[in-house]
């Protein structure tokens, strides 16, 4: 079992999103928020994928392309980090990547098959790794941070992200039936 990480492991930003994450075991916690998230968003009709609560903020098809994103940047740096890499990774333009993906013209579906298949993959990363690895600390968007926190970070964006798509997004008054 992957003990969570304290908080010398990582940037005090990211703590609002390890912190979302539960003490139980993460490997499940990670197939189970797959699910939930997959489950949440597999019914929306194209029109509520492309829903946005308000004007300056992604549509729900661009929440789940950045979560896709999202998760390959940070199993990049988990990869890079567990196996002792030196050099320091960059961070990444999160809108630029939006901008230039223009997930609006993907259907829903081709969106969640895409998130489903990166988080099977990073699950199945995971699962690899050793104390050791997990133990690893380099360098990587902007701060120190150690493989195991990273693993924590990605399984609490999605938390974050899930519950803003549920609370912002499918609960506003005015989302398409």
């Amino acid at each position: 079992m992957i003990k969570k990480p304290t908080v010398d492991e990582y940037n005090t930003y990211f703590a609002k999103y390890v912190d979302l994450v539960p003490e139980d075991d993460i490997f499940a916690t990670i197939q189970q928020q797959n699910n939930e998230t997959i489950n949440l968003l597999k019914d929306l009709s194209e029109a509520q994928g492309l829903y946005k609560y308000a004007p300056n903020k992604w549509s729900i098809k661009e929440v789940i392309g950045h979560l896709s994103d999202t998760e390959r940047v940070l199993s990049f740096a988990l990869l890079c980090i567990a196996r002792g890499e030196a050099m320091s990774l960059h961070i990444y333009d999160k809108d630029a990547y939006i901008k230039n993906a223009d997930f609006n013209r993907q259907s829903v579906k081709e969106l969640l098959e895409d998130f489903a298949a990166v988080r099977q993959s990073t699950l199945q990363f995971i699962k690899t790794l050793t104390l050791e690895d997990l133990e690893r600390k380099g360098t990587a968007l902007g701060s120190e941070v150690t493989a195991r926190a990273l693993v924590f970070i990605l399984a609490g964006h999605e938390l974050h992200h899930f519950k803003i798509i549920k609370e912002a997004y499918i609960a506003a008054e005015d989302f398409p039936s």
